[in-house]
């Protein structure tokens, strides 16, 4: 698999895992508190995290095909 490839499915896994991270605290924070507020640590964490698991998954899957 070639670099950027692996960097363009990093960053599309990243960028998704970022939006609903953040969309979810948001809406936890809303229904659990009353306040609307995103926690953006969790979400960078999160994105990262689900970023490398997918491209890791994803790369060898195609290994295997």
């Amino acid at each position: 698999m070639k670099i950027t490839k692996v960097l363009l499915e990093f960053a599309a896994a990243a960028a998704l895992a970022f939006v609903v991270a953040a969309l979810v605290s948001w809406l936890w924070n809303l229904s659990a508190h009353g306040k609307g507020t995103v926690d953006w640590g969790t979400a960078v964490r999160m994105s990262i995290i689900l970023g490398c698991v997918a491209t890791w998954a994803i790369a060898r899957g195609s290994k295997n095909s």
